[in-house]
Formats: C-alpha cells, structure tokens, sequence
C-alpha cells in the first residue's frame, strides 16, 4: 500500500455532495415531494420507528428532528463554504416541523433549503472564478485550513470569500507547482468552477428527495440507508458482481461520457471496436431505433440507456480518442448480455518464500477478496452459475490443494463487507461444523449461525491479512478464524462494524407495478462472535500488528457520533484448533529482523508517518518556496527509490509510482493515460502482503522443527488446522 501526502490536502475544497456534471442549466426543482415520494417518506417512516423492524428505532422526537437538519445540511455544505450563519438561521421553522413532514410527506420545505443551497453555489462560483484574474501572491505565510467539520457557520458573506479565496489559491499553486503556466491554470479553474455549478444545476428533484430521505435514516444509525429505484439497482449489481448491458465503465469528462475501461468478456471487448478514451456521444434502442444526443446528460442518465435486458440491441454514436472530441461520429451495434465484473472478484496468487538458514522454499497461495459479494437473485432462482465469493475461493483453494502450496494468506485489506451468508459459508471452507457468528435481534433474541458441512476446503497453515477499512463481513470472518485458532489474523485493527443489515424493498407493501419507491438498507441485528465478545467500536484485533496506517479517531465505526455502543453475550462452545499465543514472540522476533533490511516496508512505513503528520496538521502551506521545497523533497525521495529498485533489479514501470500532483481532479486527466497509470499502480511492490506471507512461512517452518512447540500451539492432530505432519 502506497501513501503520499493525503488527498484532501489538494483536492479542491469547493466540492459539492454526490455531484454530477452535465448541462449549464439543469431542471427546474420541484416545489413539493411527488405522490410516490410522499408514500415512500412514510413508509421510511413507518420502518425506522418500529422495533419490528429497526433494531435500534427511533422516535421523531424533537431532538431527532434537530439531528436529521443537522445532518441534511451536512450533506448539501459539509464544508461549511456556502451557507452563512443568517442562512441556517432562516431555516429555523423547517427544523421545528420535521418530524411531520417525515410522517406526512410534506417536504416542500426539504426543497426550499436546496433551492437556496443552489442559489449560493452559483454565487460563490462567480466569487471564484472572478479571483482567476489576478495571479495570487505566493510570497506571503498563509495557510488554508481545510478541517472545518468543527468550526461554526460563517458570520459574514466576507467570511466565505477569505474562505475560498484561500482555495482557488491552493487551487492555482497546486497547478503553478506542476508547471502549468497561468493562461493554461486560469482555464483550467475557470472550467473547474463552472463544472462544479452544472453539476449542482443538474440534480434532480429525486436526488434532492434522497439526500434529506438519508438525513433521517442516518441519524438512526450510521449504516441505514435509502436507496432510489435506480441507486438501489446499482448497489444490487455492485452486490452481484454482474449487469445486463455492453461491459463498459464509463467516466464523466467535460460534457462527454468516455470509456474508461472495457470489461473483459463482455459485449464492447468481444466486438473489440471501444477503446479507453472514446467517446459516446448518442444512444439508441434496437438496430434501426433513432439515436439520442447524449451530449451534456448527466452519466447516469446516459448509462440507464446504455443498460437493457439480456439479448437486446443497442446502437452507440461514438468519436474515437484519437480523433479529438471535433472527430469523425461513428456508429455501432452491441447485443447486451450478462457481464461479470470479474474486477472485484476473488483473485489467486502464489508467492514464493526464499530458502533461509535452515529452512525451505516456501510457496504461500493468495488469495485477494475485495468484498463479500452474492447474486441474490441468482441464488434464489438456484442459478448453477450465481455469483458467490465463497465458490470462486474455494476453487481457487482446489488450485493451491492441488500445486502443493505450503500456507494461503486471505487478504481481506479494504473489503468493507457484504453478505453474511458469504461470510458463514467461507469461513466453513478453512473449519468442520461449527457456530461462526451470533446475531441478535432487536428483541434480544440471540440465533447462532454455523457452518454445517463437514467438508475443508483448505485445512493446512493460514493467515488473514487486515487493516482498518476491514469491515463488517470481514470482521465475521477474521474474528472467527481467531476464534478457533485456525489462522494468524495479521495487520491492523479493523474497521468496527458490528451490526447487519437487511435490503427492504418499498415496493412490497402498495400495490404498485414496476419499481416505484425503492429500497431501504436497515439495521436490523448486531452481530457477536463465538466468542461472545462484539466487533462493534473495538473490531478485530490482529496476533500480529502492523504500523496503523490511519488514526482511529478519523475512520472507523468510533468515529460516528450515533454508533451502537460494544458490549458482549455468552460465548458458544466450539472446536479450538491451536493457540498461537507461544508462537507470537518468536514470530514477533523474526519479523523485526526482517522488516529492518526490507526497503519497500520501510518506505511503506515512512510514507505512513508522513500521511499521519500531514493529516494531524489540517491546514496546508500557502506559502511557494514552502510548498516547492516539500514538492521537492518528495521527488527526490522518489527518484531514490526507483534507483535503489533498479540495483536490485526491481525495474518497476514508472508510471506504477508516479505518485506526484497533478493539480488536477479526475475528471481533467487524460483518460487514456489515467487507466494506464492506474493499471501499472496495480503492480506495485506490495510489502505488506508479502511481509505476511513470510510471516506464515515462518510460522511453518518454527511449528516443523519444534515439535514442543507445535504441541502447544496446534493440540489438535487431525482434521482443519493441520498446519505440520
């Protein structure tokens, strides 16, 4: 894992939530809440307050309401950059008379409060891009504080604008320092700006109707949510792993829709006429259907038409990348089919561990699981070929059975969770019988989950392999594999998501044709390991603990103000393969010794402590000679360290550690040349992972020559955990 200076130092603080670029002037908003939107408020209402249903309900009392206006004006000015003090205070009557709009529909005011937030985009827009006029002095000690979650509403319209006079400066330096010269930094944030002010014209009167609907299902806790129709069908696909359309991803440029990247399987890459970088400029339906100008249409928009059952036609009127955005159209003719998107499935690799003083090759099989994904549909139709992480792992584990492998790291980094039947099932792959999870539901009933097959899918050495954005699913599994003593858990202490989450379609309830109201992700039990210890706020705690990456007080389920508190129930019986409580110290030992001659953890190290000094200080330097010096620093740093890999014989391409600023967002780099980069990024050195690796490979090699020592460890002789013969 690579750090570098955090990202919200340079990002660009005049953002707007869930933006979406597009046309200059978007749609009129709707004075008041459509009759669906109406019945669709009160049936949220309706779940989060019943104990039958929310685990944790809560009345719309007084102070819910304040906490839900709280939060809606968190979602429209996080940032605290557009509404003054005298704002919020107009918005006083809407605070007093939520909890009967909630109840009753009546969000006009919801509406009101965006319409103004709209008006004061468009007017600090104008404010920044009238700053672009003047090349600002860089001379002098100031310094943009960008931290603002705690400061109060601004007092004065003159408050704001020494607000974002301090950005566009960051804004223009961040440019200036990578060698733009001021024509070319003048256009480039005069178009910034301005996208930023379409993409807040363009939201819908839906979009608006979401972010106060998830107002009120966050303050009931941080994991509810409301899913529109269509953002409920995106995070079903995302959970499944596949979509009905011409394998494609698609990115936002200017008023263009471009390929980002083309799905391997899939219609686009079987035709092989898309490439990244070319541009879609129409859509039509069927072979002869007319085409559509999608020029300026926001990207979901146009990917709704992109989209279509299995078997259909689509037309596409696209201009190559080559050809520029003036180039020839051309037309083409995709089938839609089922597309697996095999990015974020399980992934399979074999590290070798050289040979030491007296000890063996090692070979340790990985295995990188994103997320704990599931077709459910799929599943309840008995698919032979649904999606399931748990069946793609298990043959990858058939693999390494078969190659001879010595251990498996399961890297679980980043994986914030998914489906718990995913998390029971895989756990069942590494145990025998056996309870992997308790959950509790809201009336205190307490139901024990267990794996019931007999079957091992995998019974020699393990290790799983953490960190702090480890969440949910991934704490199920982790803390189970602890539990019984069948894996060392490396890493860091995870993310501290304890609760489980259901998918409630709207649609069940008023009779209603096709998908009209949408869906709601409810909290609906807390989950406990066998153990009976909770992951809530604590997490998962690793036998062996790498340097934390972030602090625990900026990310992790302790840092939400309306957390499910830890606690703890009974423990339940189950099979405890080994202790490795002996083996840490010495395990501890060997890998110190390691890490001090390896360069790439080291770096990793470094550029930790760097990211955490850097965020600690929420403000950033707009001064140029400080910011040129430490731009400086950090390229020779750079260089160094391709140069120490080139003697190694470690020649990495380039653009995999390219971790210099731009000054650009993503949306203003070359597309073609972003992916490139982002594809060699995937093929960095990964010190940690092989760090835990070798840390298994020592745990095999200590438990096979000291036969005492494995007695204490692993008691058990036969069946899953077999780690030494």
């Amino acid at each position: 894992m690579k750090f570098k200076a955090p990202a919200f130092l340079f990002a660009l603080a005049l953002t707007a939530p869930l933006a979406l670029s597009a046309q200059a002037e978007g749609p009129a908003l709707p004075s008041a809440a459509t009759a669906d939107q109406v019945t669709t408020s009160k049936l949220v209402y309706g779940l989060l307050s019943d104990s039958r249903y929310a685990y944790r309900p809560r009345a719309l009392d007084e102070a819910t309401s304040q906490d839900v206006f709280k939060r809606y004006l968190e979602t429209l000015d996080g940032g605290k950059q557009y509404f003054t003090q005298a704002d919020v205070a107009r918005f006083a009557p809407f605070e007093a008379n939520i909890a009967a709009a909630l109840r009753g529909g009546q969000l006009e005011p919801a509406f009101q409060v965006f319409s103004l937030y709209r008006q004061r985009v468009g007017q600090r827009v104008a404010y920044a891009r009238s700053l672009l006029r003047q090349e600002p002095d860089f001379t002098t000690d100031e310094r943009f504080e960008y931290d603002r979650k705690k400061v109060p509403w601004a007092a004065t319209d003159a408050e704001l604008n020494e607000l974002w006079r301090k950005s566009v400066k960051n804004d223009w330096l961040r440019l200036k320092l990578a060698g733009k010269k001021p024509d070319e930094i003048r256009s480039t944030l005069d178009k910034r700006y301005t996208t930023l002010e379409k993409s807040v014209n363009e939201l819908k009167g839906e979009d608006v109707f979401q972010f106060f609907l998830n107002a009120y299902t966050s303050a009931v806790d941080p994991h509810t949510d409301y899913f529109t129709p269509r953002t409920a069908e995106n995070f079903n696909q995302a959970m499944s792993l596949s979509l009905e359309g011409i394998g494609a991803q698609l990115q936002r440029q200017d008023d263009m829709v471009v390929i980002r990247e083309v799905i391997a399987g899939g219609p686009a890459a079987v035709d092989g006429t898309l490439k990244v970088g070319d541009r879609i400029v129409g859509v039509g339906q069927g072979r002869t259907g007319p085409i559509e100008d999608v020029i300026g249409w926001r990207i979901d928009d146009v990917v709704a038409k992109i989209r279509g059952a299995k078997d259909t036609d689509v037309r596409l009127e696209f201009i190559s990348a080559e050809d520029g955005v003036d180039g020839k159209h051309h037309t083409l003719v995709l089938t839609r089919q089922k597309v697996r998107l095999a990015e974020q499935a399980a992934k399979g690799e074999t590290l070798t561990i050289p040979a030491g003083e007296g000890v063996p090759e090692r070979r340790i099989g990985v295995i990188k699981l994103p997320t704990f994904y599931q077709d459910f549909e799929g599943r309840r139709r008995n698919a032979t070929d649904y999606a399931s992480a748990t069946r793609d792992v298990g043959r990858l584990l058939a693999g390494f059975k078969k190659d001879k492998l010595d251990g498996v790291v399961l890297d679980l980094r980043n994986n914030g969770g998914g489906s718990l039947d995913e998390a029971i099932e895989l756990t069942g792959l590494f145990i025998e019988q056996g309870p992997v999870v308790q959950v509790r539901e809201s009336g205190g009933r307490v139901t024990v989950n267990s794996d019931r097959s007999a079957a091992v899918a995998w019974d020699g050495p393990l290790a799983v392999l953490i960190n702090r954005g480890s969440a949910s699913a991934s704490e199920i599994f982790a803390g189970a594999i602890q539990d019984y003593g069948r894996g060392l858990v490396i890493g860091e202490t995870t993310f501290g998501k304890g609760t489980v989450q259901n998918i409630v379609d709207l649609d069940r309830w008023p009779s209603s044709e096709g998908k009209r109201f949408g869906q709601v992700k409810l909290t609906i039990a807390q989950f406990f390991r066998v153990s009976g210890s909770s992951t809530q706020h604590k997490g998962v705690v690793p036998d062996l603990a790498f340097p934390a990456s972030v602090d625990a007080t900026e990310y992790g389920e302790s840092t939400y103000d309306n957390a499910l508190p830890w606690t703890r129930i009974a423990a339940v019986p189950h099979t405890q393969y080994g202790n490795f409580g002996p083996l840490l110290p010495r395990l501890e030992e060997r890998h110190a010794a390691r890490i001090r001659t390896d360069r790439e953890f080291q770096w990793w190290n470094e550029d930790v402590e760097q990211f955490r000094a850097e965020a600690a200080k929420k403000y950033i330097s707009l001064n140029e000679a400080e910011r040129r010096a430490e731009r400086d620093r950090q390229e020779n740093q750079r260089r160094e360290r391709q140069q120490v890999r080139k003697e190694l014989g470690l020649d990495l391409d380039p653009l995999a550690d390219d971790s210099s600023d731009d000054g650009l967002t993503g949306n203003e780099r070359d597309i073609v040349k972003d992916a490139a980069r982002e594809k060699a990024a995937e093929k960095r050195p990964d010190p940690l992972l092989r760090e835990s690796a070798s840390i298994l490979a020592d745990a095999v090699n200590l438990l096979e020559k000291d036969r005492p020592l494995s007695a204490q460890v692993l008691p058990q002789s036969t069946g899953a955990g077999r780690w030494a013969d």
